[in-house]
């Protein structure tokens, strides 16, 4: 296989990684356009000594703190008691947090992306992900149709300690529950029993009021291809529990300071 085509293979979950370490799909797609400038001018920046993959991850590591918008202060001097004190978990812990629980790297492969040693970085991802799960708890209303995925997906967040609202597996269900009790955060599978769409039920809902929306699906490559306004927040199938934790998380807090919340999908 041919470096590009090893590049291309991989970019897919790199936006994923960027989109939600960023906040949004725009701001997650430029840093990785960066990235892919800096490979094409010098391809000897990607180090593939744990794979094609990891050397990605990597250098994109190496783009994004190199850039100074990342750092605390650009926390906006609105945001919430809980926003700020999620803010001092600097860029590091939380890229640490997310490349552990979002991309299912190991320990050793995470402390080469970031360049630390293993125990550095796994007390990195501690903090973080216990600071991030913490500071943050709202209700939840879950569009699943799935039984067993909702319970599981109902058990992991109230362990975070959020409050389940509700259970839609309809597009029709999911409406009428949030239009009793508005949310603070949508988990939303992408089918749905009645082989409606998740991504048309919470378009619906965005349009009369704001949430953070995280979708889930088992191809969540056909929503990273930065052609369209996507979903910046995806959690693939099977799921693992510091996945939810990770993405719930980020979303709550990025999507709570973003101008454009929740892009729509056409």
């Amino acid at each position: 296989m041919s470096r590009s085509q090893l590049v291309a293979e991989h970019l897919p979950l790199l936006r994923r990684y960027a989109r939600a370490l960023t906040g949004n799909q725009a701001s997650g797609d430029a840093y990785v356009g960066a990235m892919l400038e800096a490979l094409l001018q010098d391809p000897s920046l990607l180090d593939e000594r744990h794979g094609a993959r990891v050397g990605l991850f990597r250098l994109f590591t190496q783009i994004w703190n190199s850039v100074s918008i990342n750092d605390k202060s650009e926390i906006p001097s609105a945001a919430s008691p809980s926003e700020r004190r999620l803010s001092n978990i600097t860029p590091l812990p939380r890229q640490a947090f997310l490349l552990l629980s979002l991309e299912g790297f190991s320990e050793e492969e995470v402390a080469f992306i970031l360049d630390k040693e293993i125990v550095e970085t796994r007390k990195l991802a501690d903090t973080a992900g216990r600071e991030m799960a913490a500071e943050i708890a709202t209700d939840v209303l879950i569009i699943e149709d799935e039984t067993f995925i909702a319970m599981d997906l109902e058990s992991l967040v109230k362990n975070l300690g959020h409050n389940v609202i509700g259970v839609a597996r309809t597009h029709t269900d999911a409406v009428a529950l949030a239009k009793n009790r508005k949310p603070g955060l949508i988990l939303a599978d992408i089918q749905l029993a009645d082989g409606s769409s998740g991504l048309d039920a919470v378009n619906e809902l965005l349009k009369t009021f704001e949430v953070p929306v995280v979708f889930i699906t088992a191809y969540p490559e056909r929503f990273l291809t930065g052609e369209r306004p996507e979903p910046a927040f995806l959690i693939s199938k099977p799921f693992q529990p510091a996945m939810v934790s990770a993405v719930a998380s980020q979303a709550l807090f990025f999507q709570r300071n973003s101008k454009n919340r929740a892009p729509k999908v056409a």
